[in-house]
């Protein structure tokens, strides 16, 4: 056998070896870099990043947040009830309430190394933020930074690897409960038993009270029953209480109420702080923030200044109609004003009642005849014209239910002129013809959200349901969203979501946040036609003569004559407005004449008053078409 000689052995080093020896080289450096260099940046942040303590976090908390007028004159300022910082130590938490919070914001916190590998993985691959723990919560809250990014995430992984290993899973959770917000100006367990319960913080809370302020802490401007109702409330408590049931804290036949009657009315309130209207827009101006991305929290860390979209001028005119034209009324009259600029949606006014912590601007009340604008809109989509003839029969049958309503319309009955002599009959045949889904639809494309709170919109009970009550106004709206619907008629069909936020500052007064611009067609192509021609029918004119629209409404009490709601609500180009006047328990009403309540009497002087105030010095605009419309000045019903 004979062996290669030593020349023939080596190979030459031809161009394809060299390209190859570099590619492998780049290789290794690539593959290198890509551990190093995480492990690199991952060790450094380890180093120079750190947890603040809970006493340095809430020290930094304690910040006053600005609330302003349009015109940046201040309108109240959010600070915190004194007192409502106290630090409770681990030993002196609850443990009903430990466990329910666990349950509800953490079940695995016991166990798991400090954060969420899914919504890691999540922010990775869409930047936007996933679910986070209690640790993760907590070093959100210790920085400052609520951003939904890669950055925040990976900053975040460092941090609860970091508190994992340095302090146990009681300090962890120490530190996490006295820095969070539950809502009313509160941070900590101590402060929210006082502000909610009126109690000190010890072992006797009950699992009722644990499950209430567990609930709190995901949404507390959106969850206190002070701005959203029991209802809603009861909704969130219940859902605490099936989490503390199905992971084994609670057994299920364990004696829990919802606590809504020992809830007591916010401290700020009772203390007077704020008056009640200013509590309803702190509260209103907040939950919009939250679900905008900037909880209180957020806004106290950065000592933000938050311009709202009221206009000092017409708010004050708001609260002077409610109030000077209910004194001389009944004491059970409530009553609620709302005004939003058309071509963008921002509110203008926003009066929810002095007479308690109740918001009835953002309470939903039965609508009633005010609803016929959007039966009318519904039939003029389908192809249906203003002096169409429609039948007006005094007894009807729609979906099962049968409608009596005296002939007011005349022999030869139009959409108009029902509209003008404020009848019944023909919107209920119009309904029947449409379908309840086609008047559903359309009031929605107008402007009414689908859900307020969860509950969805003109439904029954279900939530699926649509039943005959649509067609004279029986399901309850707020005069917020009923304001927004009717200000999509006075924009010539342009519909713009209702809001109080126009934008939030840092404390450069740099803009961090501005509301966009949400001006979109309602009804399609046809939306200007529509919109007009709804404004043709309910044609009037203010007292200095300029042009508007206005519909009076009222819901009946049951079966009986009498009525439980009444509304007026019209606009101008540059206004609409929404006036309820009604009650705390639907019951019926008499004002101080012994007339039935009606909106062409009280509300409708209340919308007249407050529109005169409110367009003083203003440039008179044309109003729909230029041609004369339909005298809508109807008789009292």
């Amino acid at each position: 056998m004979t062996l290669p000689t030593e020349e023939e052995a080596e190979k030459p080093d031809t161009p394809r070896r060299r390209r190859w020896r570099r590619i492998r080289k780049i290789a290794g450096w690539t593959a290198g870099a890509l551990v190093g260099v995480p492990l690199i940046a991952f060790w450094v942040a380890y180093l120079v990043l750190d947890v603040r303590s809970p006493q340095e976090v809430l020290a930094g908390l304690d910040k006053t947040v600005v609330l302003q007028y349009s015109d940046g004159s201040e309108l109240l300022k959010v600070i915190p009830a004194d007192g409502d910082r106290t630090f409770v130590p681990y030993a002196q938490i609850p443990a009903k309430l430990r466990d329910a919070i666990i349950a509800t914001e953490d079940p695995t916190f016991w166990d798991n190394a400090g954060f969420d590998p899914t919504g890691i993985g999540r922010a990775f691959l869409t930047g936007v933020g996933g679910g986070s723990g209690i640790t993760q919560q907590y070093i959100k809250k210790s920085t400052g930074d609520d951003e939904a990014t890669l950055g925040r995430k990976f900053a975040e992984l460092v941090l609860a690897t970091k508190i994992t290993q340095e302090q146990s899973k009681e300090q962890i959770f120490e530190s996490y409960v006295n820095i969070i917000s539950f809502g009313r100006g509160t941070f900590g367990p101590a402060a929210a038993m006082h502000a909610y319960f009126g109690k000190k913080l010890d072992d006797s809370m009950t699992w009722s009270e644990a499950a209430f302020l567990a609930g709190m802490i995901q949404s507390p401007s959106v969850h206190d029953p002070a701005a959203s109702g029991d209802a809603h409330a009861a909704r969130r408590w219940q859902y605490v209480r099936d989490k503390l049931v199905a992971r084994g804290y609670v057994k299920s036949d364990e004696p829990m109420a919802y606590p809504g009657a020992e809830v007591q009315p916010p401290s700020e309130t009772r203390a007077g702080r704020v008056t009640y209207d200013e509590f309803h827009l702190k509260q209103q101006v907040l939950a919009e923030l939250e679900q905008d991305g900037f909880p209180l929290g957020r806004l106290q860390q950065g000592t933000m200044t938050v311009e709202t979209t009221l206009d000092r001028g017409m708010q004050d005119a708001a609260m002077k109609a409610v109030r000077d034209r209910l004194k001389n009324e009944p004491k059970e009259f409530r009553g609620a004003l709302v005004a939003v600029d058309p071509k963008t949606g921002a509110v203008r006014a926003y009066n929810g009642g002095d007479q308690g912590v109740r918001d009835y601007a953002g309470t939903p009340h039965a609508i009633g005849s005010a609803f016929y604008p959007f039966t009318l809109a519904a039939a003029l989509r389908r192809g249906y014209g203003l002096d169409q003839p429609i039948p007006a029969p005094e007894r009807q049958e729609f979906l099962g239910e049968t409608f009596q309503y005296p002939e007011v319309c005349g022999p030869k009955c139009s959409p108009s002129t029902a509209m003008r002599t404020q009848a019944d009959g023909p919107f209920i045949a119009l309904a029947k013809q449409l379908g309840p889904d086609a008047l559903s639809e359309t009031a929605r494309q107008a402007g009414i959200p689908e859900t307020v709170d969860g509950v969805p919109t003109l439904r029954e009970k279900d939530g699926f349901l649509i039943g005959p009550g649509i067609a004279i106004g029986r399901y309850p709206l707020r005069p917020l969203d009923i304001a927004g619907a009717y200000a999509t008629f006075a924009a010539d069909g342009l519909r713009a979501t209702p809001h109080l936020v126009a934008k939030v500052r840092d404390e450069s007064g740099t803009v961090v946040w501005e509301h966009p611009d949400t001006a979109a067609p309602a009804f399609g192509d046809d939306s200007r036609r529509i919109a007009r021609d709804v404004t043709t029918t309910l044609r009037t004119s203010l007292p200095d003569g300029r042009p508007a629209a206005l519909r009076f409404g009222a819901a009946e009490h049951g079966n009986s004559p009498d009525n439980q709601d009444a509304w007026a609500v019209g606009y101008t180009p540059q206004l609409a407005t929404a006036v309820w006047i009604g009650s705390d328990d639907d019951r019926r009403l008499k004002d101080a004449t012994g007339a039935k309540l009606t909106g062409d009497v009280v509300p409708a002087d209340i919308w007249r008053t407050f529109m005169t105030a409110a367009h003083e010095g203003k440039p008179v605009h044309p109003l729909g078409d230029p041609e004369p419309g339909v005298e809508a000045r109807p008789p009292r019903r």
